[in-house]
């Protein structure tokens, strides 16, 4: 069984716990010790672990992340006002062959969905995408996913996978179960125009760096509508992490990354997130614990909704178009909003019911004026591919 190859959280993580109070995590996390083993699974929320797989790294790297400094980070925040159970399953360590850790991945992945738990991954390399994203493919037939990144990662046409070419291998590996792809925060000095013009064939989304930071709430409907969430951290500007090397000047800064990481908890149908391409500062660390923290945050706002007229919830705005009657919905718990997309059937949605894609307000406004929505218009057109 995968869950075989979980290394324990280390001894010195743990001496790290012991020292402190009893509202921060550490104390309330149940984790996996060479003395006890795996935690209980049942009535668990959230599942941390980590990947030690670093050979397809696009950039070699002098040292690892330290993911123990990480977790003692993470457990010394203090609790929210959260119903979450947390558990700390340990980390993978490299197989054999880059294969076979990406095999153990994807089984640990798809375990802890089955038992509807969600996955905090914390990977050396964002190529670890890929065997999380192919975990879904017993849980679901079509997935939906978001890339926070400053790069768009298709790499070369005869490049292997690597941190930097990972979406290629997804797009094109066999079964095709990927049915929207996003990224929030690219920069067009690094992605070639080449990438930007495959982004627009296949009707995927991007936003730039300066769109999400003019208006972070412009991230919120497309996380609205992801399953799998994958953070690059080099998405973050150089100064937020500590760092000089491998980081960009330009990036989010660590409050809108963690306003980003709440929106993604938010979502009630994001059911994995990662964070990958770490380096070590005492800053990363900080702030990749502070990422989890806002995540798990964001769980404990979750409101299961679905619009429908017939819901005093929601109002339902019909507004005519010269081209398209949209149907637009509001939610009075929540103020969030939906559109409808008569293409996207039960082929995606598996029922008979026109889909509905989260969307903003912004989107309805430009609707009202006769200007027809992006994000509608791509999802209406691969819904006719």
């Amino acid at each position: 069984m995968a869950f075989d190859f979980l290394v324990p959280v280390k001894d010195k993580v743990l001496a790290h716990s012991e020292l402190l109070p009893e509202q921060a995590l550490g104390k309330n996390i149940h984790m996996h010790t060479e003395k006890d083993g795996l935690p209980v699974f049942a009535h668990a929320d959230v599942a941390i672990f980590g990947v030690l797989e670093s050979r397809n790294a696009f950039e070699k790297k002098p040292e690892k992340l330290d993911l123990d400094e990480v977790r003692i980070q993470l457990y010394r925040l203090m609790m929210g006002n959260w119903n979450s159970t947390i558990i700390d399953i340990g980390d993978v360590e490299e197989g054999d062959t880059v294969e076979d850790t990406y095999f153990v991945v994807k089984e640990i992945v798809a375990g802890l969905l089955e038992e509807n738990i969600i996955p905090i991954v914390l990977g050396l390399t964002q190529d670890i995408t890929f065997p999380t994203y192919r975990a879904f493919d017993k849980i679901k037939n079509m997935v939906n996913l978001v890339s926070i990144d400053s790069r768009f990662d298709f790499g070369e046409d005869d490049e292997l996978i690597s941190s930097h070419s990972y979406m290629s291998k997804i797009i094109t590996d066999k079964p095709n179960n990927l049915f929207n792809f996003s990224n929030i925060g690219y920069q067009s000095y690094f992605n070639a125009q080449e990438e930007k013009d495959l982004m627009e064939r296949l009707f995927f989304d991007a936003y730039r760096l300066g769109e999400i930071a003019t208006n972070i709430e412009l991230a919120e409907p497309v996380l609205r509508s992801s399953d799998i969430v994958s953070l690059d951290l080099r998405a973050i500007r150089a100064s937020e992490m500590g760092m000089a090397r491998n980081f960009s000047p330009n990036g989010f800064t660590g409050r809108e990354i963690c306003a980003i990481a709440r929106y993604a908890g938010i979502s009630d149908k994001v059911s994995l997130f990662g964070i990958y391409e770490g380096e070590n500062s005492h800053q990363a660390f900080q702030m990749i614990a502070q990422i989890i923290w806002y995540f798990i945050e964001g769980l404990s706002y979750r409101i299961k909704e679905y619009p429908s007229s017939k819901s005093e919830d929601f109002t339902k705005f019909t507004v005519p178009t010269d081209t398209e009657e949209l149907i637009f919905f509001k939610s009075h718990v929540t103020e969030r909003w939906w559109v409808e997309v008569p293409t996207i059937l039960a082929e995606h949605t598996k029922t008979n019911s026109v889909a509905l894609l989260p969307c903003t307000e912004e989107d309805y406004l430009d609707a009202c004026n006769q200007n027809i929505p992006e994000r509608w218009f791509k999802a209406y057109r691969k819904g006719l591919n």
